[in-house]
């Protein structure tokens, strides 16, 4: 099966045990994809005493995972956070994630965040490093190697009032807006290494084997070269989202079908989703993206005001940039400007919205945007004699963003779909328990199937609530809980 051949939405045959003659391998756990997610699986999964094989479609690990800026959103008081002086506890942390989550799964939250600082040393353990430094600015990421900084909306209204704010966007020291996490693959790689755990590359896994009684007993293998079968008491699943598959994106994303610029590896075609849909999982949140295009930096642009084509605020400034970019998408035609007035107006370096023009007073603006007459100067003039009394009671914007607007002329940057330089990746994958066993429709485990990484609906549910390091944070923790569980049920299983 060809790149190509396994996209679409077909959900792979599923092959009944009793069919085969011959396997080539046999093993106690197998771990299909090797980013971040799978490599974590396998890593604890053989520290646990397992007989592990991985399969990586790709010549060499890391998916997704080697794009990735190298954020992961850990807390609860961490030693960055001690060593910056920042207090955080599992508490206060896990009281944000709930309320950033539109479906949240309370056991799986409590798990994440009590176990965050014993994660943290773990992936230190590994041979990560963060730097014992704090960015205070509002960027997308830290220009520099600092190890700490705000990544989500934990000081933007309504969620500094529901838990109390701290930095947990703990960065791996690498300057630059991608490639940080690459280190992280490396350093998996070289532990499997040592813990004599085969990676097998561009071998890609097609079809689940099942047992009679519906029991994932191991998978179709298929290179270049051949095919084949291994046996396999645990399978984990670990390959990724589905961004790269067009026909899915449109199924169940349309939003992202058409404008928006795809973050993801060629193999993020969802085939290990299609793959757990064969054998009966649960996919949930299969309609939710990160979907983004930043104002910021400079983060002086958040002073000025955002307005959907109606001229009406809809969305404190000073969010998350995928906070303000979902809420952009929900606007009439996904349409939306941002206004500044020649006081706080500076150009971004990378100017993902593009700059529309300049107008010496708001009535012109207003008429060359396509605004109705005197709603942008209505909300304008709102806006500013708030903001002169250090108030924001529509939007509650930090009065670290808040300042007027009134010293013409004004400037407008275009934050629409199709003019903005959107990107965005899948969220959805199959329903899991904390320990990483894919569900059923009834919420009960698929004896013999795990999943972890992009594949997996975890934490990260939809744009509006993520925060930049979610995806590396829990793809390494669940990978982490998977592996275990999975060598813990071959165990249990030998021993019963």
């Amino acid at each position: 099966m060809s790149i190509a051949e396994a996209k679409g939405t077909a959900l792979p045959e599923v092959i009944d045990a009793s069919s085969i003659t011959e396997y080539t391998d046999d093993v106690d756990v197998l771990v299909v994809g090797f980013g971040i997610g799978g490599g974590c699986a396998a890593v604890d999964a053989a520290r646990a005493g397992a007989r592990v094989l991985v399969l990586e479609r790709s010549a060499d690990a890391g998916g997704t995972t080697r794009m990735a800026g190298g954020h992961f959103y850990l807390g609860g008081g961490t030693a960055v956070q001690q060593a910056t002086g920042h207090a955080d506890s599992a508490e206060e942390m896990e009281k944000y994630i709930t309320a950033v989550s539109p479906d949240p799964e309370p056991e799986k939250i409590h798990a994440y965040c009590t176990d965050s600082v014993e994660h943290f040393d773990w992936l230190e353990g590994l041979g990560l490093h963060f730097e014992r430094s704090y960015f205070p600015g509002k960027a997308v990421i830290q220009p520099n190697t600092e190890g700490l900084m705000f990544t989500g909306n934990e000081k933007v209204w309504p969620f500094k009032n529901m838990a109390v704010p701290a930095p947990r966007g703990h960065k791996v020291p690498k300057p630059g807006d991608t490639g940080g996490a690459s280190m992280v693959i490396d350093l998996l790689q070289e532990e499997l290494k040592r813990l004599d755990v085969e990676v097998r590359y561009e071998t890609g896994a097609r079809n689940l084997v099942v047992d009679g009684d519906g029991h994932v007993v191991g998978v179709r293998w298929k290179t270049t070269d051949g095919e084949g079968y291994i046996r396999a008491k645990a399978v984990v699943i670990a390959a990724g989202g589905f961004v790269m598959n067009p026909e899915m994106v449109a199924e169940h994303v349309p939003q992202m079908a058409e404008k928006p610029f795809v973050l993801g590896s060629t193999y993020d075609d969802g085939l290990g989703i299609r793959m757990g849909a064969s054998v009966g999982a649960r996919l949930k949140h299969m309609d939710s993206a990160f979907v983004t295009a930043p104002v910021y930096p400079p983060s002086i642009l958040l002073t000025g005001i955002i307005v959907n084509k109606n001229g009406e605020r809809f969305v404190t400034e000073d969010s998350y940039h995928s906070r303000t970019s979902g809420f952009v998408m929900d606007q009439p035609d996904s349409a939306a400007f941002l206004i500044v007035d020649e006081e706080h107006m500076q150009r971004p370096d990378m100017p993902l919205c593009p700059f529309i023009d300049g107008w010496e007073t708001v009535e012109e603006m207003e008429a060359a945007l396509g605004i109705p007459a005197g709603k942008l100067v209505a909300t304008l003039n709102r806006y500013n004699e708030n903001a002169a009394k250090g108030e924001d009671p529509d939007f509650h914007k930090s009065a670290e963003f808040l300042a007027p607007q009134d010293h013409g002329p004004w400037a407008a940057f275009d934050m629409s779909l199709g003019k903005a330089m959107y990107a965005g990746f899948t969220i959805g994958g199959m329903a899991t328990s904390v320990d990483g066993e894919v569900l059923d429709d009834d919420g009960r485990p698929i004896v013999g199937l795990y999943a972890a990484g992009a594949c997996a609906a975890n934490l990260a549910q939809d744009g509006k609530g993520y925060a930049s390091g979610t995806q590396l944070g829990e793809g390494s923790y669940f990978g982490r809980r998977a592996g275990r569980h999975a060598a813990a049920s071959v165990r249990a299983a030998a021993t019963s």
